[in-house]
């Protein structure tokens, strides 16, 4: 009886750690969707990446209509980003794993060619991205909500 319990026990405490350890392995690394704040329609798709322990991303795919420059150019940036193609275009940099989101990094808008602060979560059990950019304190931005690419 006493070795029972002692097996219970120690199913019971490994089930109990394993939402933590899966909620941990989350991560924004991997192929997103962004969409469009004012049509609600999918405008890019944004690969993600981790390079010594920070986030990158950069835009691989365009999804675009029939009426839009299929090579369009940043023509709005500033710097060494200015007249690049967008598709290619790294657009969020240097974000570190801070609790359960990453933040500290930028993200540029290549609309406008402006760079904003910027903190993302991995949110719906990996299925969404919370993309946070703001202008000195995150009370003075936009959030948008990025799907995970389908494969």
């Amino acid at each position: 009886m006493t070795r029972t319990l002692s097996a219970l026990a120690a199913v019971a405490a490994v089930l109990a750690l394993a939402p933590v350890a899966r909620a941990q392995d989350v991560t924004p690394v991997g192929r997103w969707v962004t969409v469009d704040d004012n049509t609600g329609k999918d405008r890019s798709i944004v690969t993600i990446t981790e390079r010594d322990g920070k986030i990158f991303g950069h835009i691989e795919k365009l999804i675009l209509e029939p009426s839009e420059d299929p090579n369009p150019k940043c023509d709005k940036c500033p710097d060494e980003k200015k007249d690049q193609p967008v598709i290619g275009l790294e657009i969020l940099w240097n974000l570190k794993k801070d609790g359960e989101e990453w933040s500290g990094g930028k993200i540029l808008d290549p609309d406008n060619g402006k760079s904003y602060k910027c903190w993302i979560q991995v949110i719906d059990e990996g299925r969404r991205l919370k993309v946070r950019g703001y202008i000195g304190i995150s009370l003075l931005g936009r959030t948008q909500y990025w799907k995970k690419a389908k494969d």
